[in-house]
């Protein structure tokens, strides 16, 4: 089952994501990182929506991928996916989360908002050339 969650993820990266964006060539070297992790949802046996995060440090945590398959979108399932990858992190005791999220990816922008990520700074050319990036954060208390 494992093999075939893989193999769904890498196919919704695929479609989703442009090829310097998707991280299916080397999905599975990513899984194989000590200090990362994926979450995924299913529905009626079928692959959802996943999100990757990583730990790089003791300090903060990166969001790095969260996807919803089309059919599958607004429904709350991306939703369901951050909270449990905020969750996960701040079990870790990190006092911060970032990621990053092409401005005109507006629902994406929305639901980071909605959960306290704020807008640290616009990086020119994050994704590509032509394509800039919001830096955001969500810092936890640190009592």
């Amino acid at each position: 089952n494992c093999a075939k969650v893989v193999e769904d993820i890498v196919k919704l990266e695929r479609k989703i994501f442009p090829k310097h964006e998707s991280l299916a060539s080397f999905f599975e070297n990513e899984l194989k990182k000590k200090n990362s992790g994926l979450l995924y949802l299913q529905v009626d046996g079928e692959l959802a929506g996943y999100v990757m995060y990583s730990l790089p440090s003791s300090l903060y945590a990166s969001i790095t991928k969260l996807a919803v398959k089309e059919q599958w979108r607004r429904q709350g399932h991306g939703e369901a996916l951050l909270k449990a990858a905020i969750e996960k992190c701040r079990k870790r005791k990190v006092s911060r989360i970032m990621l990053h999220v092409d401005p005109l990816r507006t629902p994406a922008l929305n639901l980071y908002k909605k959960h306290g990520f704020q807008v640290d700074c616009l990086v020119e050319g994050y994704y590509s050339s032509d394509r800039n990036a919001y830096r955001m954060y969500l810092d936890f208390d640190s009592s």
